[in-house]
């Protein structure tokens, strides 16, 4: 009778999605994509598994990760905006530097209508965003170079991610821009392949960064939102009830990451001091944005970025 029973029960599928990010395991984007993996699998009653795949495994870096999951290879990701802007250009404006003072002014943007309307052109471009992460202020640091003021920055070689905005940025700073792979930049420092590099403080703390590149200067050149996605091949295959889970978790997961992030930040700086680090701060923006002008100007000719843009410095 009990072998009936079990021959005629229902078998429950399970469907596993590949989860992608380029951080160590620990790190709080890490830790947040394994909680949002437990509440997907709490929330669809095992139906729905996610399996976190850290350290750049299954792509070799964001640019690779951000065609994979659009051409759904990769069923989530969590990336830097600068390269996924690259493959949707709806979001660049994001990527502008200054634009936001700091992760409060973001967030405050990007948890209402504003957030909405660029996940919007992000699903547009085939990506589905589940939480904003804290992609926390980027500064500029170099190697055998003191830093007082941006115009040290002038005629080094400064690692950049593969972003269009990114190498505009730095040739308007009289600098050179090397694109290079983040797991590539220790090894590019040590052979003298660049002499600076551009990052928040957990990254170059955990990425052994802090280790050669002794001279930090805290720019805040780009304070950028970090993005959870989903491959919009994957999310076409959910029920309207499995998708409201989905983004549940999504937003939870946002909210462990910032509150992760700023004890990560923390922790980083003072594992840096200890380190050796000199940091110095800028005290005048003005000079660096006066530089910005022209990567400025053209999204203020397009009518859609400048409204973006006018929203953000409104508020």
């Amino acid at each position: 009778m009990l072998f009936a029973l079990l021959a005629v029960a229902p078998v429950r599928a399970q469907t596993q999605f590949r989860a992608w990010n380029t951080h160590p395991d620990g790190y709080p984007v890490s830790l947040a994509m394994e909680s949002f993996a437990e509440a997907v699998n709490q929330g669809t009653a095992g139906r729905y598994t996610v399996k976190v795949f850290s350290n750049g495994v299954l792509a070799s870096d964001q640019a690779n990760a951000v065609q994979m999951v659009k051409q759904g290879e990769i069923d989530l990701a969590e990336f830097n905006l600068s390269p996924l802007a690259e493959a949707a250009p709806g979001a660049k404006v994001l990527t502008l530097p200054f634009l936001f003072r700091d992760s409060e002014h973001m967030f405050r943007h990007l948890d209402g209508k504003l957030g909405l309307q660029f996940a919007s052109k992000l699903k547009d471009s085939g990506y589905v965003v589940l939480g904003w992460y804290d992609g926390g202020a980027r500064h500029f640091y170099c190697m055998n170079k003191p830093l007082r003021q941006a115009t040290d920055l002038q005629g080094l070689r400064i690692r950049v991610q593969q972003s269009e905005m990114a190498i505009q940025m730095v040739k308007l700073l009289d600098a050179t821009p090397v694109v290079v792979p983040y797991k590539e930049v220790l090894d590019a420092f040590k052979t003298g392949r660049i002499d600076c590099a551009e990052n928040n403080l957990p990254a170059y703390e955990s990425a052994g960064h802090m280790g050669v590149a002794k001279h930090m200067y805290l720019s805040n050149h780009l304070v950028s939102p970090e993005v959870l996605v989903m491959s919009v091949h994957a999310w076409d295959k959910l029920s309207e009830a499995d998708r409201k889970v989905f983004l549940a978790a999504g937003r939870q997961s946002a909210e462990k990451m910032r509150e992760l992030w700023k004890a990560r930040v923390d922790l980083a700086r003072t594992a840096a001091l200890k380190q050796g680090t000199e940091f110095a701060v800028s005290k005048d923006y003005g000079p660096l944005v006066t530089k910005m002008q022209p990567l400025y100007a053209k999204y203020f000719q397009d009518a859609a970025t400048r409204h973006d843009l006018f929203t953000i410095l409104a508020n």
